[in-house]
């Protein structure tokens, strides 16, 4: 990465004797801000320390002698250098006399985007979230000159605070060939951000620290334009903007919508729950949590919805390094809740389990129905071999909806290396009903999200018992289990599976839809199912979408 940061014409407004400390400093090229404050010793703030730069504390001349060296200070207390990209933020007095500054070192970096350089080249909007300091204006304006030079897109920044290109007139040459529009307050800039559209025909609009609900506003019209959006917004993760009223526009804004009571079951929910009103207005979320690590959130309509039903999202991970690889992992989600927004939590079906634990639950639910923390999907485990059980440790299994009792004569009569857990954090393997195991997807999604394989068994008979658990050790001479009748896929897709899905449409449409004018989410299918399921709801004059990815995709039943 190449770094300019013209650090000479920010030391140069400073007064002499901390001109010259700071000039010496052996960290002088990492510097973040300098502070002056009336009265106090001056103050230099680098990225994992800070240190008073003299004995005297700073007087009132001092402070006077820096403002006189830069630019005027507008309505949000900011000013900046000519042609540089540093910051002069003001705290005033009751008097409105400035009292402190903070001098905050302003840095081009050539490179910072190469995490998702490939995201920004498709043409979808983009939010970047992060704490203060992390680099979120850095990155925004490299995105800014990689579209204008790089793609040769006409790209608009809207630079409220001259942040992004520098103050003066003549913006920063770190921009490229994008163009600036400055604000004249900090309050005006929705205006800018629509007459940026109307006047001047982007491509692209770059936004920084989108705050107010005009401006969230603003950039959804700006949106459904068709142009495209690079911003920053306050909050360091999505939750943030979900639970804020003001910014959660920019995620697809947030209503309360009552379920009926077959949905509210079928959920495990309370029959009041909220749900994103609309189309989100960025495509793509990026969550900076340090200035190497960003968290890429690839369809933010998916993530919040998961985040208001109670499911953790599975994001990129993406990191790089000193060299500049970029390496990109994906983020599995734990067994521990999560928290709807407005929700009570699951007191009553789990209970953790020490500190020390990684979010995993003990014990895990035998009535999962009852469960208003997981998502209800419908991703069916493919047929397991025999474990390979290591030196002569026993398996740990978990029952599920099959008999205790009957399980444990089995083990004792056929001496097996088995152990019964309560809960599935320390399962090696699930043995469930199969019966059971069609009715709550629950059980499945987590199985496969912590790669735990698991058995079912049409019966809770001795025979069909000893023949699972002999193929789940490995044991010869008996024949697989994963005959027809027990593969789940299979039995989901034949003629009774369709019936139900028809019904399960039906009972929407005349229960909720049309007597109460309310949106109805059903149940994943196949695609040939919900294809079943569109025509019925056409019968009825409504309208129906599907959403979702396989094999969670669903259909979305909506009112007149």
């Amino acid at each position: 990465m190449q770094t300019t940061d013209d650090l000479q014409k920010l030391l140069n407004i400073l007064p002499s004797e901390i001109q010259q400390v700071l000039e010496q400093h052996s960290e002088c090229d990492r510097l973040v801000e300098v502070v002056l404050d009336l009265g106090r010793r001056p103050e230099a703030r680098f990225p994992h320390q800070a240190e008073y730069l003299s004995e005297q504390v700073v007087t009132r001349a001092q402070i006077q002698d820096c403002i006189d060296r830069v630019g005027d200070f507008g309505g949000d207390n900011r000013a900046g250098i000519e042609q540089t990209l540093h910051r002069i933020s003001a705290i005033r007095n009751r008097s409105g006399e400035i009292v402190g500054l903070t001098c905050r070192v302003g840095r081009a970096i050539f490179g910072t985007i190469a995490m998702i350089r490939d995201l920004v080249e498709t043409g979808q909007s983009i939010l970047m979230l992060g704490r203060p300091g992390v680099g979120k204006t850095t990155a925004l304006r490299e995105i800014a000159r990689v579209l204008a030079d790089d793609l040769n897109k006409r790209v608009v920044i809207i630079d409220s605070s001259n942040e992004i290109a520098g103050d003066g007139d003549i913006p920063h040459p770190a921009i490229g060939r994008a163009r600036r529009m400055q604000v004249a307050r900090p309050e005006l800039q929705h205006q800018v951000m629509i007459e940026a559209v109307e006047n001047h025909m982007p491509e692209v609009i770059v936004i920084d620290e989108i705050g107010t609900e005009l401006e969230a506003l603003a950039a959804r019209t700006i949106a459904e334009r068709g142009v495209q959006l690079v911003g920053t917004a306050h909050g360091n993760q999505i939750e943030n903007l979900i639970k804020n009223p003001t910014l959660s526009d920019l995620v697809g804004g947030i209503q309360s919508v009552t379920l009926g009571d077959e949905e509210a079951r079928r959920r495990g929910s309370q029959k009041s729950v909220l749900e994103r009103k609309a189309p989100p207005t960025f495509d793509i979320a990026v969550e900076m949590l340090e200035r190497q690590r960003w968290v890429v959130h690839e369809t933010v309509a998916d993530t919040v919805d998961a985040l208001l039903r109670g499911r953790q999202p599975s994001p990129q991970v993406r990191t790089i390094n000193d060299e500049g690889q970029v390496t990109i992992t994906r983020e599995v989600p734990s067994l521990s809740p999560v928290r709807r927004p407005n929700a009570p939590a699951a007191n009553d079906s789990f209970s953790k389990t020490s500190s020390q634990s990684t979010g995993q639950l003990l014990p895990f639910p035998q009535n999962l129905s009852r469960s208003r923390s997981l998502a209800e999907v419908d991703r069916e485990l493919p047929p397991t071999e025999a474990l390979e059980l290591s030196g002569h440790q026993p398996l740990r299994l978990y029952l599920y909806g099959t008999g205790r009792q009957q399980l444990e004569q089995v083990i004792s009569m056929l001496n097996l290396p088995v152990v019964l857990v309560e809960g599935l954090a320390e399962a090696e393997a699930i043995l469930a009903l199969r019966s059971h195991l069609r009715k709550h997807a629950n059980l499945r999604h987590l199985a496969q999200a912590h790669d735990i394989p698991i058995y079912a068994i049409k019966s809770n008979t001795t025979p069909q018992i000893t023949r699972t658990l002999r193929q789940v050790l490995g044991m010869p001479g008996l024949e697989a289990i994963a005959e027809p009748d027990f593969d789940l896929a299979a039995d989901r897709n034949d003629e009774g599976d369709e019936m139900d899905a028809l019904e399960e449409a039906r009972l929407a449409v005349e229960q909720i839809v049309l007597p109460k004018g309310q949106p109805v989410e059903l149940l994943p299918r196949a695609a040939h199912i919900r294809k079943m399921q569109h025509e019925l709801v056409e019968h009825y004059q409504l309208q129906s979408s599907s959403f979702g990815s396989e094999p969670h995709r669903r259909l979305r039943i909506y009112p007149a």
